[in-house]
């Protein structure tokens, strides 16, 4: 039970140093006002790493979004106004996690939507929490849209896009069932032959008896050139000139078509 007193011990002892740099910093100038800054940044530091915590598993390395996180907290530390704001954490940590999130806009998708989609995300998200709490339940996405006062399009496509970030590994195995990579299917070589089909019926009926039949013992019955030349009492030579030919006038009939 130790530790979190202690933490809560630390946290005091960081606010109340915070709030008197930040006294110092009202007040210091050129130099000096640089390294008050230095010292804020440094004591904060922890703050920053805490937003970035909550960001990690989404696609970027842990040690991008901790230095995404400390320039948020540099930025915060030079546009912090006490005039304006009185509590340095409450501006803090706003801006940092705006940085982080305007990282993962720019660089963090695997696949990437249009903008208006990425910015859309966040706040599909948080409706879909704000509804769940008040109803129990996985809101609809008409309800999530109701919920915005937007149409139901963009609100399903921002919800489709909640994978864009990182993509499910082929290799992974939901509900204990096969790989995803063992449903997908693979190339098919039916639709090459279904094509080729199509394709050369036409020219096929344009050759004489003769010719197909040559072609009908080279492919289809596996007959070498000798076999044939034996077979329709020409030499292999001449089967090879005539195979030679029909390949020539079919090639320049498929271009033709094409």
């Amino acid at each position: 039970m130790a530790q979190p007193h202690e933490n809560a011990v630390i946290r005091e002892h960081r606010h109340q140093l915070t709030h008197d740099l930040l006294q110092r910093l009202e007040a210091a100038t050129g130099p000096e006002r640089r390294q008050v800054e230095d010292e804020l940044i440094s004591l904060n530091l922890v703050v920053a790493h805490d937003v970035a915590r909550r960001y990690r598993g989404r696609g970027i390395p842990a040690d991008d979004l901790d230095q995404v996180a400390s320039v948020g907290l540099v930025k915060a530390v030079r546009g912090y106004d006490p005039a304006k704001a009185t509590d340095f954490l409450g501006y803090a940590v706003p801006t940092i996690r705006g940085e982080v999130r305007r990282h993962f806009r720019d660089h963090g998708w695997t696949v990437r939507p249009p903008r208006s989609i990425q910015e859309l995300q966040p706040r599909v998200t948080r409706a879909r929490g704000q509804l769940w709490q008040r109803m129990g339940r996985d809101p609809r996405p008409e309800e999530i849209a109701a919920e915005l006062g937007l149409d139901i399009a963009p609100v399903r496509e921002a919800m489709g896009a909640e994978g864009c970030f990182t993509p499910s590994s082929l290799d992974a195995t939901p509900d204990d069932g096969p790989p995803v990579a063992d449903r997908l299917g693979g190339s098919d070589p039916g639709y090459a032959r279904a094509e080729a089909r199509v394709s050369l019926r036409p020219l096929l009926q344009g050759l004489s008896e003769r010719e197909r039949r040559i072609l009908s013992m080279r492919f289809c019955d596996g007959r070498t050139q000798a076999e044939i030349g034996e077979e329709i009492g020409v030499t292999q030579m001449q089967v090879s000139r005539l195979l030679s030919g029909l390949f020539d006038r079919l090639r320049g009939q498929l271009a033709g078509a094409a």
